[in-house]
């Protein structure tokens, strides 16, 4: 029995540094199983990188002042509409690489790659100018007070300033997600996030010769460490060792291959804008009951997301089988492939959830000892894992939909879920019903719930396995 579990242990660790060394680009033929673990496994460390960097950040600034953590909780509400655009973006360029990798169509998914990048860079520097010229006006739109808006504006002023390298550096790991190269998307992120942990603390409290920056310097780390990600990106595209290589001569504007992404990438971009402008409103009640109150609401979403990280991680491979195998031709090892992952993202989850039901106000208070901020800070936690194996299910179905290139499904199941229910159930819960802040957390789980029970039953039907990209 001990021989045997060595063997499995020993086999287990060699698919981990497979997976991780990206050795294994073919997911159309042999285990699922195997495939599911090949792909999770760089995106979940990805992923974590992603959710270890945002904890480190608030980390930091917590020892800053409050409102400098509810600066951050305030201007990434809004970027967030930049991230919905890079990741509506990132799906469509993922579902279409994907697909022309499934087809041995390697031209197709170079002339893709580029579409994408260019598409981002213009986006980019659009908002880019408003955001770096108008980040005080920004801030008093999401109801800052005026001490929070001198504290903080900085902070805006390059973040949504230097958004480019938010972009980039998903919309480029999206490319090497659809064709497989799982493993060169994480290494990018431990360069960005490591470079980050490193900077954060020398600008925020000023280290050496450079000068004490507070809640911006965090900015300035962040556009630092991400643009030197971008840089290793883009060497890897056009002198590395991925399936898709560039050349000079790929960089050309190509309408037809452009507005097919930006067809795709229309049903992604609402999806996340319908999930993301709820996430705006629903900051926008919580900071009816004050800055502490916000903060703590604010620490929980961030030590949340470090946990569902591991989920996206694996509702990403889910993704990229989905869209390799319908271009080979398999629409039923595609389906198998979601039901795989579902399961092993439920059974992950209810560990979580467990953790999460007896610790959560430990958790909250590793990060602010104020008792109001735990308090609220916790009891989100608490409520919010409640439903967390119904996410699992949710997130993995509603990413193979993308993964086919059918982003329209999940936009209609979003816009019922979040805006036709989750906003007024808070707004009823927290105001008229005067449960305050727990009013919202409630209408967060609830909402989540009814999300993943509408995209399985959708999913069944089967239509998303008969659209073309």
């Amino acid at each position: 029995m001990t021989h045997n579990n060595t063997l499995t242990f020993k086999k287990l660790f060699q698919y981990f540094i497979t997976a991780v060394t990206g050795k294994e680009t073919e997911f159309t033929t042999g285990s699922i199983r195997k495939a599911i673990f090949m792909l999770s496994i760089p995106m979940i460390l990805e992923m974590m990188m992603e959710s270890i960097f945002a904890i480190v950040d608030i980390a930091y600034v917590s020892q800053v002042s409050v409102n400098a953590v509810a600066t951050i909780g305030l201007t990434e509400s809004v970027i967030t509409l930049v991230y919905a655009v890079a990741i509506g973006l990132s799906m469509a360029a993922t579902a279409v690489v994907a697909r022309r990798i499934g087809e041995k169509d390697i031209q197709g998914a170079r002339e893709s790659a580029v579409q994408a990048i260019l598409l981002g860079i213009l986006v980019a520097v659009l908002v880019g100018i408003i955001g770096f010229l108008y980040a005080r006006e920004i801030l008093a739109l999401m109801g800052a007070e005026q001490d929070l808006i001198d504290e903080g504006y900085g902070y805006t002023k390059w973040l949504i300033g230097g958004n480019i390298t938010i972009l980039l550096l998903f919309l480029i790991n999206a490319i090497f997600r659809g064709a497989g190269d799982a493993s060169i998307a994480m290494w990018t992120l431990v360069l960005s996030n490591g470079l980050n942990i490193i900077l954060d603390p020398i600008f925020i409290f000023g280290w050496g010769p450079i000068p004490e920056f507070g809640v911006m310097g965090a900015a300035i780390a962040t556009n630092i460490g991400r643009g030197t990600a971008v840089l290793f990106q883009l060497g890897i595209l056009f002198f590395g060792w991925g399936r898709i290589k560039l050349a000079a001569k790929d960089v050309v504007l190509n309408f037809k291959v452009m507005f097919n992404l930006v067809k795709v990438s229309l049903g992604g971009i609402a999806q996340f804008l319908i999930g993301t402008s709820s996430w705006v409103f629903l900051m926008r009640i919580i900071s009816e009951f004050g800055s502490e109150v916000l903060a703590g609401y604010t620490i929980a979403i961030r030590v949340m997301l470090f946990t569902l990280m591991p989920s996206w991680g694996m509702s990403n491979a889910a993704a990229t089988l989905v869209g390799q195998n319908l271009g080979a031709k398999q629409p039923d090892r595609a389906e198998t492939s979601v039901w795989k992952t579902g399961k092993y993202n439920a059974y992950f989850m209810a560990i979580v959830s467990v953790i999460y039901l007896f610790f959560a106000k430990t958790i909250v208070g590793w990060f602010n000892d104020n008792p109001v901020v735990i308090e609220n800070g916790g009891l989100c936690l608490q409520i919010i894992a409640a439903g967390y194996i119904f996410y699992a299910y949710g997130m993995v179905v509603t990413q193979a939909f993308n993964g086919a290139g059918d982003t329209g499904t999940p936009t209609k199941i979003n816009l019922v879920a979040f805006w036709l229910f989750q906003l007024p159930v808070a707004y009823l819960g927290a105001i008229t019903f005067n449960l305050g802040a727990m009013g919202v957390f409630i209408a967060i789980t609830t909402a989540e719930v009814l999300l993943a029970i509408i995209a399985i039953v959708w999913f069944k039907k089967g239509n998303w396995k008969r659209v073309q990209v």
